[in-house]
């Protein structure tokens, strides 16, 4: 994060001139996709490859949710393709995943943070190998094993592609032919459907838009040190035109000390507690050798990697629990968990969604969340709906209606990478 004082930032918002708007729609197979692209795009939508059929990977990554969503389910997490099936975290928006770094310990001084990785807790290095997860996941997209999935696609309409793409005979060889529906599917969330950087603030920073005095001051308060200090974590340089500069996350992992969400079943069972970087979906990292000897990994469990604030205006429901529905709420918790933790815990006023044991993980050196609750809360409530206005102007310009559906590019010779 450049060093940009929150008068600056106000002033740079009522410099510039009112963006564009463009109208509602999906977002489609585009002309302009590469073969593997396209191809990734149509397994990404295909409904045929759950079981049983009807679930898609983008029915829990919609555009019009911020490429994220749960599949219809209003309870914050994911159901799968059978109304039993309820996961036990928020689909996390698949946007702009290109610039994720793999997981690894970042340290700077004493300051030793868990950076990167695919999924809420890290576990996947890579969009790849991440893509592969929810076909074989029983409470997603239920498939038995990727022979399955595979002889799937190789009836699918767009078989021809595939083998065009990978090779003829790919599909003896279903190791491979799965491990390569991950690559397409990668390839198509690198593509320019899901990167647009066509955000309100995105014309902002290019000199094309300008705010309302309102999500100036927002954006003023959201980068105030004093005040949100949520630029502290979600990184933005205003002074850059360069969208790329301000993916609004800087990938780490932490624990915000967000309540329970009693809706997921799996949190029925007092016992259990989702500890992120330390389990259930993965076993505890090991520490690198850059890591200083007397730092342990039972100081992150409990963190989840944090998102991009991008499309966040656009989502159902938030944090890796899905606990909040409405944003406003979410920015009322950062800026009210000390001065008023009863109105968020309960009675006790207690964090309660870790153990006792993990509690004092939960992120307490920094603004807002060093305030006293003696200091009352960090933000007014006009300034909470400023910040609310602000994070609003993150949300890209919708794509154009779609045309007729694409035949197959059989002839667009592709990039490997999706690049």
């Amino acid at each position: 994060m450049a060093g940009v004082s929150g008068l600056q930032a106000q002033n740079l918002a009522q410099q510039q001139p009112h963006p564009p708007q463009a109208p509602l729609a999906n977002t489609p197979p585009q002309p302009n996709f590469t073969r593997l692209e396209n191809l990734g795009s149509q397994i990404f939508k295909d409904k045929s490859l759950s079981e049983p059929r009807g679930t898609s990977c983008n029915d829990c990554h919609q555009a019009t949710s911020g490429f994220a969503g749960n599949n219809g389910s209003r309870i914050g997490v994911a159901q799968g393709s059978t109304p039993q099936s309820i996961g036990g975290r928020n689909a996390m928006s698949n946007a702009y995943t290109s610039f994720i770094p793999k997981f690894q310990f970042r340290v700077t001084g004493e300051d030793v943070d868990p950076v990167g990785g695919f999924f809420w807790d890290g576990r996947a290095d890579t969009a790849e190998i991440q893509a592969l997860g929810p076909l074989l996941n029983a409470l997603e997209m239920n498939n038995k094993d990727a022979p399955s999935v595979v002889r799937k696609i190789a009836a699918s309409p767009y078989a021809q592609m595939f083998k065009d793409e990978f090779g003829s005979q790919i599909f003896t060889n279903p190791n491979l032919a799965f491990q390569k529906i991950g690559v397409a599917i990668a390839a198509f969330e690198r593509s320019s459907a899901l990167q647009p950087f066509s955000s309100k603030y995105d014309q902002l920073i290019q000199g094309k838009g300008k705010f309302t005095p309102q999500e100036a001051n927002g954006m003023k308060v959201f980068m105030d040190v004093n005040k949100g200090n949520c630029a502290s974590c979600h990184l933005m340089n205003p002074n850059s035109s360069k969208p790329s500069d301000s993916l609004f996350t800087d990938f780490a992992f932490y624990a915000t000390g967000i309540p329970r969400n009693m809706a997921i079943p799996r949190n029925a069972n007092p016992s259990f507690f989702d500890l992120g970087l330390c389990g259930p979906d993965r076993a505890k990292p090991a520490l690198t050798s850059n890591v200083p000897a007397n730092i342990s990994i039972e100081k992150f469990c409990g963190t989840f990697r944090m998102t991009s604030l991008r499309n966040t205006s656009e989502k159902k429901a938030w944090m890796h629990n899905g606990f909040f529905k409405d944003l406003r709420d979410v920015v009322s918790f950062y800026a009210t968990r000390n001065s008023d933790p009863k109105r968020w815990y309960g009675p006790k006023g207690v964090a309660n969604d870790l153990p006792s044991a993990y509690i004092g993980n939960i992120i307490n050196d920094r603004v807002p969340f060093n305030r006293p609750a003696s200091a009352g809360p960090a933000l007014t409530e006009r300034e909470i709906d400023d910040v609310v206005a602000f994070l609003k102007t993150l949300s890209d310009a919708p794509a154009p209606p779609p045309g007729p559906a694409l035949p197959p590019l059989v002839g667009v010779r592709s990039n490997p990478f999706g690049n």
